[in-house]
């Protein structure tokens, strides 16, 4: 049977590494050099654009986490990347050209993958194919992806609100209700008082701003506006947007509050929880010290901070099985970015289960799922349940399931969930072997 990866990034790689090791030929297709994406700079193979890091190797970290179960399942990249670690305190990171030049020299000189250096702007004739083409998708090979899976479900733009761990919010500063009544209470209302607000929204007009890319600069659209921008239009323009308290009554009250932050649950347990219409430029610190001037949110920890930027994804809790097969053609597999998942580690680790579905689809065998326990199981578990729109998002404790006993200490609870995961993932490697 004919295998063919599409794109060479961080996902493609592993999950071509995977299957040519398998014992299997595989094409892997990358359009770089001959067609550079806004943000790569070189042909090479898993190029690192932004950061050289690869996060925390803390175990109770998420990204420590996902890496000790990628290295579990025999990752190609994080193998590589040890060779060329370069100080950086607690996180992994790597010296990027040395790091890519050497995945490339490896996936180049495998006598089982082909590699064609061209665009791919069709699927291409194989019995499987992975598409790992990641956030910055070519054109052409969009308009191709908008008709495997629709263009409704083809996300162009990321404008992303922060969310924060639902076990760090303030419940007494605020009341579940949906506007008028309506619907089933799913809306946490971060109340503000007249002064609260004032303090904020003068925070919030003064923030530093994280400046804008060329290729981004086509996102400011009335839609999509960062909630700064918003601001900026006159202090009373977020009373009658994103922080309106229209149709809300405060229970401790019985009055309108002067100003709401509505929370939304993004996932189906409701342990992550996102700030609605709060979609911001601003740099990454000032997220976190002004949105933190909102009562309720006063000690959140934010698992995910908010930005607005070009990056092509698919609505995977739509389109894909768990198994990251597509649910209308499953010899299709998504990997990468691409999926909603976010980060270097997060889009390798896709690339990894991938790898391993196509190994065992070309056996004859059913594809798995990564155990829910895990931090790699529980990142597809995200993109493949999503509540409401999917919102990319990387490893976080918050995605791992409840613990069955509870462990006050918040660094001891995530090391027993690190613990579970880790055996996890040794059971589901000795499975699948």
């Amino acid at each position: 049977m004919k295998v063919a990866v599409i794109g060479a990034g961080l996902a493609g790689s592993e999950a071509a590494y995977r299957i040519a090791n398998a014992g299997y030929k595989v094409d892997l297709y990358e359009m770089r050099p001959k067609k550079l994406t806004p943000a790569h700079t070189t042909g090479y193979f898993a190029e690192i654009v932004c950061s050289n890091s690869f996060g925390s190797e803390s175990l109770t970290s998420g990204a420590g986490l996902l890496k000790e179960e990628m290295k579990e399942l025999g990752s190609l990249l994080l193998e590589v990347a040890k060779d060329f670690k370069v100080p950086a305190g607690q996180a992994f990171a790597v010296d990027r050209e040395k790091f890519s030049k050497k995945v490339t020299e490896i996936l180049e000189n495998h006598p089982n993958i082909n590699v064609i250096r061209e665009e791919v702007k069709e699927i291409p004739d194989a019995d499987i194919v992975v598409i790992a083409t990641g956030p910055l998708t070519s054109e052409d090979f969009a308009k191709e992806i908008q008709k495997l899976t629709s263009s409704e479900y083809l996300y162009f733009y990321d404008a992303i609100s922060p969310i924060v761990d639902a076990s760090t919010v303030d419940y007494t500063k605020g009341f579940w209700a949906d506007r008028y009544d309506k619907g089933t209470g799913d809306y946490f209302n971060c109340v503000l008082t007249e002064e609260e607000y004032e303090i904020f929204y003068q925070e919030l007009i003064k923030g530093e701003q994280v400046p804008l890319k060329d290729f981004e600069k086509a996102v400011y659209f009335e839609g999509c506006l960062p909630i700064e921008e918003i601001a900026r239009r006159g202090k009373e323009t977020l009373l009658y947007g994103p922080m309106k308290p229209v149709g809300l009554k405060d229970p401790k009250t019985g009055k309108r509050p002067f100003a709401v932050v509505q929370l939304r649950k993004e996932n189906v347990e409701g342990t992550l929880l996102s700030l609605v219409g709060f979609q911001t430029k601003l740099k990454y610190p000032e997220q976190k010290r002004i949105f933190r001037l909102i009562p309720a949110l006063k000690e959140a920890e934010f698992v995910k901070l908010g930005s607005i930027h070009r990056n092509t994804f698919i609505q995977s809790q739509k389109l894909l099985h768990p198994t990251l097969q597509l649910k209308s053609n499953p010899n299709i597999l998504f990997a990468g970015q691409i999926t909603g998942v976010e980060g270097y580690m997060a889009s390798a680790a896709t690339g990894i289960v991938a790898g391993i579905n196509v190994v065992r689809m070309l056996q004859g065998k059913e594809p798995v799922v990564p155990p829910r326990e895990s931090m790699i199981g529980s990142l597809i578990n995200y993109i493949t349940t999503a509540k409401n729109e999917l919102q990319p998002m990387g490893p976080n404790f918050a995605l791992l399931p409840e613990l069955n006993v509870k462990i006050k200490d918040k660094e001891e609870r995530k090391l027993k969930k690190a613990q579970i995961a880790l055996e996890k993932i040794k059971s589901f490697k000795e499975a699948i072997q």
